[in-house]
């Protein structure tokens, strides 16, 4: 076992499996994280009253959890799947989330619940890390690009859907049945991917786990310029989104009183997101990152900027909440994602540790920034959206900074 492969990557040697199948599995290995998240939702008031949580706002730490575990986690699985390899890491993954799932259903207090919230976010980051890199193990360049895209697309499903199927769960008994279908459905995936999928690092490709040569991977993610820059942007703006999946129920139920229109609500802004990530699809190669992005953190600034003088002049509607929020969503979407390409720009020798740090970071520090704008809810959306104008003026700070003065540019 060496520091360093002895054997460059083969070039694109294609999926073990068949194409379909293998990026409708990619699909439903990336799915599982967001459906441990929006899934909770509709579910939160019966947390609550169930555990004893009278507090409203602490009942939002259900969502916090599971990103802590998400994002500090993910530090570790780039590692250890390019130690151990990604089928051995994806499988004993699987495994913990099912188990984690399985502990949260049974749990008999808020702490213990809490407690496996933080395991099972832990256990799951491996599919955002591990699969990544299963995927560049079979695919480089365009290839790797298209995949990813279309297992994008069908992933993004499953954040319009997870809210309802959270109600749906409901229907059939009580929150803990949220739980054990996750766990049910973790598993199904788990078979899945054991019987079909075999192993696509080759032996002589495998790294030690070297502190050294870990560290040097870090410190050179965090000391490139685009790197830091744009993932501390990345940073502020998945704060304001985690702000959001901690605010909107109490938004629906207690500002708007009509709890039961969550699940459509939910849907609606999160399409814009996957509507905003085929559009950027289909022009960034015309237009560039740099342009797309910047224009649409502005746009986002301006959005929350007009969505707070309508709160504030008495003109909110759930009308007026859905579409506004619903374009800032779709601002999010275009700017995050041109964001995490750009922060890639230099990292192409130590892709699976940057894609761990940046991925730590973001998620991580996001996941409290976000609990903060939770935690901040009165009764109104003025904290969220507050939130959201703060969170895209920092994030055009920390780019203006980066590109050192040259923004709107095409590149």
């Amino acid at each position: 076992m060496t520091d360093s492969p002895s054997h460059p990557a083969p070039d694109s040697p294609g999926a073990p499996i068949g194409f379909v199948e293998f990026v409708l599995l990619v699909a439903a290995l990336m799915a599982l994280a967001a459906l441990g998240i929006d899934s909770m939702l509709p579910a939160l008031p019966a947390i609550g009253d169930s555990l004893n949580v009278r507090d409203a706002n602490a009942r939002q730490f259900v969502i916090t959890a599971f990103l802590i575990g998400f994002g500090v986690a993910q530090l570790a699985h780039g590692p250890l799947a390019d130690r151990f390899g990604r089928r051995r890491v994806l499988i004993c993954a699987l495994v913990g989330y099912v188990i984690a799932n399985a502990l949260a259903a049974v749990a008999g207090s808020f702490t213990l619940l809490l407690a496996a919230r933080v395991c099972g976010g832990a256990a799951v980051a491996a599919t955002r890390v591990a699969t990544v890199a299963l995927v560049r193990d079979c695919y480089q360049g365009r290839a790797m690009a298209k995949v990813m895209s279309i297992a994008f697309m069908v992933f993004m499903v499953v954040p319009v859907l997870a809210p309802a199927f959270g109600e749906f769960m409901l229907i059939f008994g009580r929150w803990r049945v949220i739980f054990w279908a996750i766990a049910g459905l973790a598993a199904l995936v788990l078979a899945w991917f054991a019987i079909r999928m075999p192993e696509t690092l080759a032996p002589e490709r495998r790294l030690a786990i070297a502190p050294g040569r870990i560290a040097r991977g870090w410190w050179q993610t965090v000391s490139d310029r685009l790197s830091l820059g744009y993932t501390l942007a990345s940073t502020a703006l998945m704060g304001a989104l985690y702000g959001y999946l901690n605010s909107v129920q109490q938004i629906m139920a207690e500002t708007f009183g009509r709890p039961a229109l969550l699940a459509l609500v939910f849907a609606t802004t999160a399409a814009t997101m996957a509507v905003a990530n085929l559009l950027n699809s289909q022009i960034v190669m015309r237009l560039g990152t740099r342009l797309i992005s910047h224009g649409a953190v502005t746009a986002l600034i301006l959005l929350s900027a007009i969505h707070l003088a309508v709160v504030w002049t008495g003109h909110e509607t759930l009308w007026a909440f859905g579409v506004l929020q619903g374009l800032t969503m779709a601002c999010f979407g275009l700017a995050t994602s041109n964001f995490s390409a750009m922060a890639m720009e230099n990292m192409g020798g130590i892709a699976g540790t940057a894609s761990s740090v940046q991925g730590f970071t973001s998620i991580t520090f996001g996941s409290v920034i976000g609990a903060l704008i939770g935690q901040a809810f009165d009764g109104t959306p003025v904290p969220l959206i507050a939130g959201f104008l703060v969170a895209g003026l920092i994030a055009f700070g920390l780019v203006f900074v980066t590109e050192r003065g040259h923004v709107f540019r095409r590149g």
